[in-house]
């Protein structure tokens, strides 16, 4: 059993967001997130348009077409979805260069940088001819939910998530050296009020009616 699918089972509910908090690229949390996120800096409220669960249809592993700016009309691959700023980031498309490590004799360099898209500007391609289609959530005869194109009445299915380590959890097959998930979730331990060395002579037959005075570090 995958390590990332036994912290997704045995992890709680997300940390909650301080008040005002402003999304942006980086994960909540991480070091680069709370650089741009100071203990008591309050930055300027983003109004949206309110997008609920149900009305989103891009995610990450899609195929968009760009329908606004430098790169409309261009296609490419959703890299990184951030629902609450309703953002889109597609490989290789709306790419802005900065200029970085500009220390001492080091003249520094260019690096490219994908900026973000609104959802509003992109739609997604139906993988069977390649071309734009506007999409809605229906449900199938099994009641499953799927996204159905409007043009061609096609179901375009969901993309298969990877995690960082590149593993897709839905084709991921166990090996001889993998933790089985009954093994990983069962509970071995049982409770004692035995000290560690007492277990480890009760567990050797060592018998030892001597006991050590209590010490104290004051």
């Amino acid at each position: 059993m995958r390590l990332t699918a036994l912290l997704a089972m045995t992890a709680g509910a997300m940390a909650k967001l301080p008040p005002g908090y402003r999304h942006g690229t980086h994960r909540p949390g991480s070091y680069a997130d709370k650089r741009r996120n100071p203990p008591g800096q309050r930055r300027r409220r983003l109004i949206l348009e309110p997008l609920s669960e149900e009305d989103w249809k891009v995610f990450k592993g899609d195929t968009v077409e760009i329908l606004k700016g430098k790169d409309a009309g261009k296609q490419g691959l959703v890299t990184q979805v951030i629902q609450a700023r309703h953002w889109i980031f597609v490989k290789g498309m709306n790419v802005h260069y900065r200029y970085v490590g500009n220390l001492g004799d080091y003249p520094g360099m260019y690096i490219p940088s994908e900026a973000p898209l609104m959802i509003q500007h992109v739609t997604l391609i139906d993988p069977a001819d390649r071309k734009p289609t506007d999409v809605e959530w229906r449900y199938t005869e099994e009641g499953e939910r799927v996204r159905v194109s409007m043009r061609t009445g096609r179901i375009i299915p969901l993309p298969e998530v990877e995690h960082p380590d590149g593993v897709v959890p839905e084709l991921w097959v166990d090996g001889p050296k993998d933790t089985s998930e009954d093994d990983a979730v069962a509970k071995t331990y049982k409770p004692s009020l035995k000290t560690f060395e007492e277990e480890i002579m009760e567990l050797m037959g060592i018998v030892e009616t001597r006991r050590a005075r209590k010490s104290y570090w004051y």
